[in-house]
This record gives structure tokens, sequence and C-alpha cells, in this order.
């Protein structure tokens, strides 16, 4: 696995064909999509922080056959903007929540948990399509790699996320070792969205439901500055709206931790969104 400025990258990006294979509502805000067939068994788990872009046909299957290689990469980039609006799938980022190798009996299926905000014309289009999706549909996946290097530390964590961090920091408890200990701390919309996962033993795993009219982040990073100083040796990963993986690093270092023992980053900022396709805007304000 190449390594790049602490990223693992994966062993392969090319495109992988998938289908949906089942939808389940989690929570108010949570929709699970399975997804498995196709070329399923051309992804290779990495556990961890996992993650993948995901191009949703929201134009039809047409866009999927058309997306060139490399579709992340800027030349790539650039092909897949060729595709006409109204045709060219929505591209976003995903972790990945839980991949199930496949057996005598099922192939292998891998688990993705949207996080759903609003409905209708005040959903993202990513949302609307995890609300809506049906068994038998068709994505197309380019694996990421990891933002959580397990050459930074295994044995001594501090996870720090709100909700669209939640699969990452379950990924990666259930990626470290059995005595690994440490503390997560989980920001979610309200109490009915706590999804509890397996962790090991010493990690003490705290969520935090925020209140209605708090910026998301807010509540989890006040979380972290009230705790001690990290111990020596730990590997801080934190992970949301962008203001909270800024603030938390800035006070981290503050107290004196090494800035190459924090892994962060930012998946999305409040106030904006990544838009939808022109043709996909017209759709949701009819609705």
């Amino acid at each position: 696995m190449a390594r790049t400025n602490g990223i693992v990258k994966p062993a392969s990006q090319d495109l992988v064909h998938v289908t949906v294979l089942r939808t389940e509502r989690l929570s108010p805000h949570w929709m699970r999509i399975t997804l498995g067939g196709g070329e399923i068994d051309r992804f290779t788990p990495m556990g961890y922080d996992q993650w993948f872009r995901i191009f949703l046909p929201l134009g039809g299957d047409e866009g999927l056959e058309r997306l060139p290689a490399k579709a992340h990469k800027i030349f790539g980039y650039l092909k897949y903007l060729r595709i006409p609006d109204g045709v060219r799938p929505v591209m976003r980022n995903y972790t990945v929540r839980e991949f199930r190798p496949g057996t005598g009996d099922a192939g292998a299926e891998l688990d993705v948990d949207f996080v759903l905000h609003g409905s209708g014309p005040t959903a993202g289009p990513a949302s609307r399509w995890a609300q809506a999706a049906e068994p038998g549909e068709s994505v197309v996946l380019i694996d990421e790699g990891l933002r959580f290097n397990p050459e930074r530390g295994v044995d001594r964590v501090l996870l720090v996320g709100d909700e669209t961090a939640v699969p990452a920091i379950a990924g990666i408890c259930a990626s470290l070792p059995v005595d690994a200990t440490g503390v997560a701390i989980l920001e979610v919309p309200t109490a009915d969205d706590v999804l509890e996962f397996p962790a090991p033993a010493g990690i003490d795993v705290r969520w935090i439901a925020r209140d209605a009219d708090a910026k998301p982040g807010t509540a989890a990073l006040e979380a972290l500055q009230a705790l001690p100083s990290p111990a020596s040796g730990t590997h801080a990963y934190i992970a949301g709206e962008q203001e909270l993986p800024t603030s938390a690093r800035r006070h981290l270092v503050a107290q004196g931790m090494d800035k190459n023992a924090v892994s962060f980053l930012g998946y999305w900022r409040v106030g904006a969104a990544s838009p939808a396709p022109k043709s996909q805007q017209a759709v949701a304000a009819e609705h």
C-alpha cells in the first residue's frame, strides 16, 4: 500500500461496478445501503476508515457506462464533466461501514451508511438517492484508501467526529487491536441516531446528541476540550464539519501533541454542500 503524507492508498483504483442489494432505515438520520454483485470481488477491504468515491446514477445507467477511468483524477475528472448534465452521475465521498467477504453461499457485501439531511428540496442528491434507492440499482466505486494511517499508532487513540464520521470511527474501532485504549467522541443530531458498534473494551465510546439549533461539531469539540491532555503515544483522528477537525487539531497541538500524530479531515462545511446537477435541482424543486 502506497503512503503519501500519511494517506494510505489502495493497491488499485479502478472503476468497480456494483449493485444495490438491500436498504435499511436505521434511524431518523441514517440509511444503510448494502452493495454487492457485479465487480464487488475487485474491491479490497483495508479496514479502518477506508473511503471511496461513489457515482450515483441520478440520470440513469447510461451515465455510469460513460464514466472514464480515473474519474477522480484531474484529466479523468475533466472527461467526467463532459458527460451531459442530466446523464452525468453524481460523485460523492463515502466510508466503508462494513465489508463482509464472500462465502460459498453468498457473495461479498459492502455496507454504506448515508446521513440523511432533510427531504425533498432540502436534501442533497446523495441523501435523496439513498432514501429512494431500490435493490438492483447500479453504482460505481473508486477506492481511495485510508486517512487513518495505522503506522501513527493503534494502541492508544483519540477519535472525534460528528455524524458524518461515525462510519469511519466505527470502522477504526473494528480494526484496532483488542487491547487498544482511548476515547471516542461521536456527535449525532438526536439521541435516536446513536448507533452502537463493537469496540475494544479499553475504548471509552461517548455519544453526544447535540441541541437542535447547535452548529454540527461544536458539542464534540467542547467534549474534546474538556478531556485531559492526551498521553504520549496517542494517535488522534478527527473528522466531520470542517471547523471541527481544524479547531480540534489546533487545540491538541497547543496541548503539546505532535501534529504528525493527528489525522484530520473536513468532510463537509455548513452552508457549502456540493450542489446537485442543474437537472437534479429542477427535479428537486418540483417535489
